[in-house]
């Protein structure tokens, strides 16, 4: 078992050189200016690409610019800027709320703690590292989207289906440095060439290391 491991490692080490060649300039895809900006545009992103949500939020950033304009923000407003994004409603009083929280107990800055990200309605582990990586540098934990969890199950690096035990599955194969960096590289990779509906095995620089668990022959190319 631990030779197993240890080779799992290794290969995931080999898979992380390879994305990072691979993808040099990889980051955060959503466009933001402050640490607020980027925690509403991350809530935003729930079961949305962030395409879309780039496109929605420069009229909502010019609409509102503090946590406490976020607080005070007029909900069916709010819905309205958020609505092509979906489930905005949820969105809307999630934003609003934690908002009204970084007003009131962390004097308009958003919490540079994973403790303190948590507890911020509709704030998950994903949310929250997103935040404080890309924001404030802090590498709490890996951020575990829609991608990582395809990409780390395909690459054989999680049997887990639960996005906070994939987490720590892969916390415990990437460099603690690299924590921020494999969640851009995977977001990148599954747009590029790893696509959910046809992945390109064939033109992917990892097909020879990637077991592609769960990958049927046929959605090959």
């Amino acid at each position: 078992m631990a030779e197993h491991e240890a080779e799992k490692k290794a290969r995931a080490l080999k898979i992380l050189a390879i994305l990072k060649k691979t993808y040099p300039r990889a980051k955060c895809s959503l466009d933001y200016r402050s640490p607020l900006q980027l925690l509403v545009a991350t809530m935003l992103s729930a079961q949305c690409t962030d395409k879309r949500v780039n496109m929605v939020t420069p009229a909502l950033f010019a609409r509102y610019s503090t946590a406490r304009d976020f607080a005070e923000a007029d909900i069916s407003e709010l819905e309205h800027l958020a609505r092509s994004t979906g489930f905005f409603r949820n969105k809307a009083k999630n934003i609003k709320a934690a908002c009204k929280i970084i007003a009131e107990q962390h004097k308009g800055r958003v919490p540079e703690t994973m403790e303190g990200m948590l507890e911020l309605p509709g704030v998950a582990r994903k949310t929250a590292n997103i935040v404080l990586g890309n924001s404030y540098g802090i590498l709490e934990g890996i951020p575990v989207d829609t991608h990582a969890i395809r990409l780390s199950k395909l690459m054989g690096f999680t049997n887990n289906h639960d996005p906070n035990k994939i987490e720590r599955d892969l916390m415990q194969l990437v460099p603690h440095r690299d924590w921020l960096n494999i969640s851009n590289l995977f977001v990148h990779h599954g747009r590029a060439i790893c696509i959910a509906r046809r992945p390109m095995c064939s033109r992917c620089p990892l097909d020879k290391l990637c077991p592609k668990r769960g990958l049927k022959k046929a959605r090959r190319r």
